[in-house]
């Protein structure tokens, strides 16, 4: 059965249709993704309240057109390997970098307020932690897409969203004032959400390993 489709990678898939007789390649879209989404984690950092409201929009824009290079290379048959990883690792630095970003944001603003001292671990850590985490699952995630296909990696999926379009709520987070409650929960919920992403590596590979020892060793069932 085909993957179901979410609401952003249809408007993706119609916004790049026209390049597909063009010289512009999956990898320029990744590329533009990669450049957005670190100068949102560049403005989330800078902690004041303009700056964070926009590096969320870009965060948000980045989101969007990390679904771009992917549509682009299904409809124009230009993908690669390489093309691929690159995805993969410019998804997982952006994010990283998010949440680090997010971390020292918080740490710049307590600073400039002198409430410093009201956080028992510096936020910074907390991002660190939750981007560390992040960066975990964004690996294994690779890993286990490697051995069981891309359903294997598949995401909750709800009405057209899956689990990673909660970052289009982003800019609620940082209108509203919640950042440090968000970035709090990510350093507990990312590591835990890491815990069972290994879970279920492990379970792969256990799968697959009978599979090829029998392969190697030509013993047939």
């Amino acid at each position: 059965m085909p993957l179901p489709r979410t609401w952003d990678a249809r408007a993706a898939r119609w916004l790049v249709t026209p390049l597909v007789p063009t010289r512009v390649t999956p990898n320029h879209l990744t590329t533009l993704r990669l450049v957005i989404g670190l100068a949102g984690a560049f403005y989330l950092a800078r902690g004041d309240f303009l700056h964070a409201n926009l590096g969320a929009f870009l965060i948000v824009l980045s989101n969007f057109v990390d679904h771009t290079d992917g549509e682009l290379a299904r409809i124009s048959g230009k993908t690669s390997r390489i093309g691929h990883f690159y995805d993969l690792a410019a998804d997982a630095l952006v994010t990283v970098l998010l949440f680090l970003g997010m971390g020292w944001g918080l740490g710049v603003e307590a600073a400039a307020a002198g409430a410093g001292a009201g956080w028992r671990v510096p936020p910074a850590v907390l991002g660190g932690i939750a981007g560390i985490a992040v960066a975990v699952i964004f690996f294994l995630r690779m890993r286990i897409e490697e051995m069981a296909g891309k359903a294997g990696t598949q995401q909750a999926f709800v009405g057209g969203f899956e689990t990673e379009d909660v970052l289009y709520l982003l800019p609620l987070v940082t209108l509203t004032g919640v950042t440090a409650p968000f970035v709090l929960a990510a350093s507990i919920g990312a590591p835990l959400f890491a815990v069972w992403v290994v879970l279920d590596y492990w379970r792969v590979s256990r799968r697959n390993r009978p599979a090829k020892e029998t392969s190697e060793f030509g013993i047939s069932r």
